[in-house]
């Protein structure tokens, strides 16, 4: 008898790729999905109330506490019977680009982002000109060596090249060492994300609302709740425009655009500190800082803001700008010169009624 020969018909390549990609997508609503979810609940919870919005942050910071410990002395343990095959080559294949570089620095300053945060929030400190230095003096180190024993404890668990292609380091590390218990990795990286994404949207609704009770934003996210003594439009605001983000764009160009941005005003406001402290030395100041600290920084913000620009330049960074310098276009009339629509007016005053809120007046004590 003749054999017959089987051939996969010619668009089954075309077809495998075809529901690759659409499994993708899925994944990507899926994830999408999930974020807005949370950005919801995070704006229902800090606009209820404050007390509540710091115990979440608190409770969740523990929990991340708990878990990058565990990952500590897991690695620990692993160095301990001596897995460092991973150290004898971890750097192999480096790309020392100054751009790439720059960017590397975009991603793991991420992880350190909450060090200016507490800035936003200022006002609602007791006693900041002790309590912000002294934060910032033991949470940054702090966080920086636990951050490198974690590193240390990936690379015991896994190669360079397994460490890389992770979408989830963690989450790998855990299905290497712990085992059974690797379920308590991801949901250590679920509320650790979630904690985070708290505080960055607690003060980022600061910053929306001392913006414009300074008269650099609508009227309307100047007030607050009249029961609740939340900002409840600013906190509105910045959840819409988080929602937007996260439909236009993805985790690892967000982070690298808003980096960018960041690091550009972080720039901007060392140069005015260091203009301040040599041509207004007489101004009274909260406390001080040796004069190399804001030197070093603005030589950082330089370096982080151009070397991506001059080593690999992108089309989107010349949008960015274009969108940052967009904004003298409704500074001059309606900042400067406060040439106010009436309508505007009415909008505020409807809005005002809807949501419950007042204008707030300024702590000058």
């Amino acid at each position: 008898m003749r054999e017959r020969k089987t051939t996969d018909p010619p668009h089954s390549s075309t077809n495998l790729s075809e529901g690759k990609e659409k499994l993708r997508l899925k994944q990507e609503v899926v994830i999408k999905c999930t974020a807005a979810a949370c950005i919801l609940l995070l704006t229902i919870i800090n606009c209820l109330n404050v007390r509540l919005a710091t115990s979440v942050m608190n409770i969740f910071t523990a929990a991340k506490l708990m878990a990058l410990l565990v990952i500590v002395v897991g690695g620990l343990v692993l160095l301990a019977k001596g897995q460092t095959q991973s150290f004898q080559n971890g750097f192999q294949g480096t790309n020392a680009r100054i751009g790439a570089v720059g960017v590397a620095f975009y991603q793991g300053l991420w992880s350190y982002d909450g060090w200016n945060n507490l800035n936003y929030v200022t006002e609602e400190l007791k006693k900041p000109e002790v309590t912000l230095p002294r934060a910032v003096m033991i949470a940054i180190p702090l966080v920086t060596c636990l951050y490198l024993l974690v590193n240390v404890s990936y690379l015991a668990a896994m190669t360079p090249s397994e460490l890389l292609s992770s979408g989830a380091v963690a989450v790998t590390w855990g299905d290497k060492v712990l085992g059974s218990w690797a379920w308590l990795m991801s949901l250590s990286v679920a509320l650790s994300t979630f904690g985070s994404s708290n505080g960055t949207f607690f003060s980022g609704g600061r910053v929306c609302y001392i913006a414009a009770r300074e008269g650099h934003m609508p009227d309307i996210l100047s007030m607050a709740h009249v029961r609740r003594l939340t900002p409840s439009p600013a906190l509105m605001f910045t959840s819409v425009m988080s929602l937007i983000m996260i439909i236009s764009g993805n985790f690892t160009s967000i982070v690298n655009f808003f980096s960018f941005i960041a690091w550009l005003f972080y720039g901007m406001t060392i140069s005015g500190l260091l203009y301040l402290k040599i041509k207004k030395p007489e101004l009274p100041r909260s406390y001080k800082v040796p004069i190399i600290i804001p030197i070093i920084v603005l030589i950082a913000a330089v370096y982080l803001v151009l070397a991506p620009i001059i080593d690999q330049p992108q089309i989107e960074i010349l949008y960015i700008i274009a969108f940052i310098f967009s904004g003298i276009i409704l500074y001059f009339p309606l900042v400067r010169f406060k040439c106010h629509p009436r309508f505007l007016q009415t909008i505020t005053l409807h809005l005002q009624l809807f949501l419950e809120v007042a204008p707030t007046t300024k702590d000058t004590d």
